[in-house]
């Protein structure tokens, strides 16, 4: 008597799906052994392609043919063998050479004579025509989807796949998580651990639910997806989908990686809300805190320098107490404020000049569509020379990736455009909140905000004789020249001028420098 094997397989890997179609073969195979009393000695099972040999089920079911354990074969179709012509050419060639006598199949006739080898042959070659033909038809479709910048894959963290319209789009659950966790690594704050602990404090999880591996996390922020584009087999394609950040964000974090995204350190130990936020204005060491409690058990704080210049013999032997220096960093916010008459009078002056602003920006804009069918212009003659063969693929790639990325750069600059206006104007409102800012912090207690307050507008901070000085950053040094008059900050609030080290003597030409608040164009708004 004949020995069989009974050899099912499914291609798809999905567990679902598999063990339903590999049960349905069982069946039915065991029904077709039992009507031709076929003796089956072992079953074989597999989910696996067969379009490309090497399918270990297969394989050990073929060593033991070889051995000489059966002879025989029971599958439910040809296909189900072989859809490549090493393992088709193997079964053809055990039947060749005896070690297989028989193979049986519940909708295909086979015998072991040259027309039964020769329809066995027929029906492998078809079997490998289906897989190649089918092959071309999908890859066919991924190429027809990435003209239409469909991105063919996975959608990544912040977006899923749409089944209906075939197109990936932004995940209401993590597309602004993810938005977030971009904007905060571009920062320039984060390292990849700190940035995966705030993912996964906002909800961003493995499968399993636990934190992403660092490896995601490399590949979350340098997929260019997010702002717009994708790649696929190393070329960069512009997508339709919704882009999650700009490409100025974008580089911001390629950025940030390259420094390996170091955190800036936060000096400011607890209890001391001063300590780390000023230097030694003689030696240049950092100022320390110590607390003190005096007789009657009150405490207080005071800072000094900590003289640990080797070389350098510090003369500061004055303490500053927390209160003292509390006052005049509550004078350095008071000196720095825009009251909120004046505040209204200065932003009504911008609106004028934004109005103006905008008749005048048509060029550049044209500037920049121009810039763009250029780029276009030449992906077209770079993508014909390609198609005629002039240029090799693997040029062609380096030259389209580098035009691609000079394209999503104008169109940054284009959308940057569209949103802001001249930068100039944003930075002016900026200019003009951030004093009017100040006049809130300085009527409150939160000496905390103001101490970064201070530490946001200006640099080098010091204490020398028990006095702060601060270099003020442009144009926040304008803010500080002001006259009281026109801040509608009372007169007797703006003294101790000693305290401030200005970058530049001139504050004309200091304020016109970056093209904000330009004094000689525009005096006549300090003057209404």
């Amino acid at each position: 008597m004949t020995n069989y094997f009974l050899y099912a397989r499914k291609s798809s890997e999905e567990e679902e799906r598999q063990i339903l179609s590999i049960e349905a073969q069982l069946a039915e195979l065991r029904a077709f052994a039992r009507q031709n009393d076929i003796h089956i000695i072992r079953e074989y099972t597999e989910s696996q392609s067969a379009k490309e040999p090497g399918r270990p089920i297969f394989n050990e079911m073929v060593d033991q043919i070889e051995k000489g354990v059966a002879s025989g074969i029971i599958a439910w179709h040809p296909d189900r063998l072989a859809r490549n012509s090493i393992d088709g050419g193997k079964i053809i060639y055990f039947i060749d050479t005896g070690k297989i006598m028989s193979l049986k199949f519940p909708t295909f006739w086979f015998e072991p004579t040259p027309q039964g080898k020769f329809m066995l042959s027929v029906a492998f070659g078809q079997a490998k025509y289906y897989s190649d033909n089918l092959r071309e038809n999908i890859l066919r479709g991924i190429r027809q989807k990435i003209r239409n910048g469909v991105f063919s894959g996975k959608a990544p963290l912040g977006y899923f796949n749409e089944p209906r319209l075939r197109t990936i789009e932004p995940d209401p659950k993590t597309f602004l998580k993810a938005k977030e966790s971009l904007e905060l690594f571009a920062t320039g704050n984060y390292t990849l651990s700190t940035i995966r602990d705030k993912m996964f404090s906002l909800g961003l999880t493995a499968k399993n639910g636990r934190p992403l591996h660092l490896s995601t996390i490399m590949s979350f922020l340098a997929n260019p997806f997010y702002y717009g584009h994708f790649l696929y087999r190393g070329e960069l394609h512009e997508g339709s989908h919704k882009p999650m950040i700009s490409k100025k964000t974008f580089d911001r974090i390629q950025e940030a990686m390259r420094d390996n995204g170091k955190p800036r350190k936060n000096r400011d130990i607890k209890p001391f809300q001063f300590l780390g936020f000023a230097r030694c204005g003689e030696c240049g060491y950092t100022i320390t805190a110590e607390r003190k409690t005096k007789p009657s058990g009150r405490q207080y704080v005071y800072y000094r320098c900590t003289k640990k210049s080797r070389t350098q013999i510090c003369g500061q032997h004055r303490f500053l107490s927390e209160e003292n220096l509390a006052v005049q960093i509550r004078t350095a916010v008071q000196n720095l404020s825009l009251s909120d008459e004046w505040r209204e009078k200065y932003l009504a002056k911008v609106n004028e000049w934004e109005d103006e602003s905008r008749r005048s920006s048509e060029p550049f804009v044209l500037k920049l569509n121009d810039g763009l069918a250029g780029v276009r212009a030449k992906l077209d003659r770079l993508t014909d020379a390609m198609l005629d063969g002039s240029v090799e693929p693997q040029e062609f790639k380096e030259r389209k990736n580098a035009l691609m990325v000079t394209k999503a750069d104008l169109q940054g600059k284009l959308s940057d455009f569209d949103q802001t206006g001249e930068r100039w104007l944003e930075l002016t409102r900026n200019w003009i909140m951030t004093g009017n800012k100040a006049e809130k912090l300085a009527a409150g207690e939160n000496y905390a905000s103001m101490r970064d307050f201070l530490r946001e507008l200006g640099s080098n901070p010091k204490i020398n004789n028990s006095l702060l000085t601060l270099t003020l950053k442009n144009p926040f040094d304008y803010l500080y020249d002001l006259r009281t008059q026109n801040r509608g900050v009372a007169a007797a609030v703006v003294e101790n001028s000693e305290m401030w080290t200005l970058r530049d003597s001139n504050p004309h030409r200091r304020a016109s420098k970056n093209g904000i608040l330009s004094i000689e164009r525009r005096a006549h708004i300090t003057r209404a």
